[in-house]
């Protein structure tokens, strides 16, 4: 983590002292959150981030900022005062009030934190173990993207120590649904399918502008349910997320998978572009610091 954080509309040390056990949020994992990519000191798809936490957030019962540009400004003074044009930013939304455990004192119906670290180098593929009925599609949260994350957490933490980089999540359908913080894109020919959200999965932000925004030529993306069959049907595979971008996947525990990158390469190529236009707009109409 970088030298500051942000709490609402200040920045302070890291090391401050900001939540505490009466904030119903910070006990119960009672909070929304996102991932973003900061280029060229912009927030990337910021607009996309904050709806997709705003619909989280009412589904959740959470009082969110009803300002999109002010939640942005905020964010902003942070990655100015940590001096960090490239980087990773996590930003949270925390419900603080309800319940019997509500703290004296607490005036505030939510409170927003964030904080900023380096890119990480995830390397050119990624190695991906199976966990069968880790989604439940017909659950009433399936998809949001909440702060209790720890059953994410311990399995992807389990899939590292045994060998994986990450896991593929299936649901009780024995549908093909995500990893636990990323997307999965499977390839035939010129047609890319990722799992439906009705599969239980997180609308990532990397997998709508692929779905929405990205156009390669000879290539279609769409939504499609997969089975574990379809993954060593396909020619290729990759994962997306914010952190991620495009990466390829190497294996599948015991599946027998191709790997023909040539379509990932080509998507990823136009969405670096992507990235790079639209960071860079955005970042001609932020004021000089």
């Amino acid at each position: 983590m970088h030298e500051f954080l942000l709490v609402n509309e200040e920045v302070l040390p890291a090391t401050s002292r900001t939540m505490t056990p009466g904030q119903v949020g910070a006990v119960n994992g009672w909070g929304v959150f996102s991932t973003l990519r900061v280029h060229h000191g912009a927030l990337f798809a910021w607009p996309r981030h904050y709806q997709r936490m705003a619909n989280d957030a009412a589904r959740l019962r959470i009082p969110f900022p009803a300002e999109s540009g002010w939640f942005e400004q905020q964010l902003l003074k942070l990655i100015a005062a940590n001096q960090c044009p490239e980087a990773t930013l996590r930003v949270i939304v925390l419900r603080n009030k309800g319940g019997m455990w509500e703290g004296p004192g607490i005036t505030r119906p939510w409170d927003l934190y964030a904080f900023t670290t380096g890119l990480k180098n995830w390397g050119s593929s990624v190695r991906l173990g199976l966990v069968a009925q880790a989604r439940h599609a017909a659950c009433e949260f399936a998809g949001a993207k909440m702060l209790s994350w720890s059953f994410n957490l311990c399995m992807y933490e389990r899939a590292q120590e045994q060998g994986f980089d990450e896991v593929v999540l299936l649901n009780e359908r024995h549908e093909v649904s995500e990893l636990t913080s990323a997307n999965l894109f499977a390839v035939f020919g010129g047609e890319v399918l990722t799992p439906p959200l009705s599969s239980g999965c997180l609308p990532g932000i990397t997998r709508a502008l692929l779905l929405e925004e990205i156009s390669v030529p000879g290539i279609t993306v769409r939504e499609a349910p997969l089975q574990l069959s379809d993954l060593e049907r396909a020619d290729g595979l990759f994962i997306t997320s914010s952190t991620r971008d495009l990466l390829a996947v190497s294996s599948i525990d015991t599946l027998s998978i191709h790997d023909d990158d040539s379509v990932r390469q080509r998507l990823n190529r136009a969405f670096q572009h992507y990235l790079d236009q639209y960071c860079l707009a955005r970042a001609s109409r932020l004021p000089a610091t």
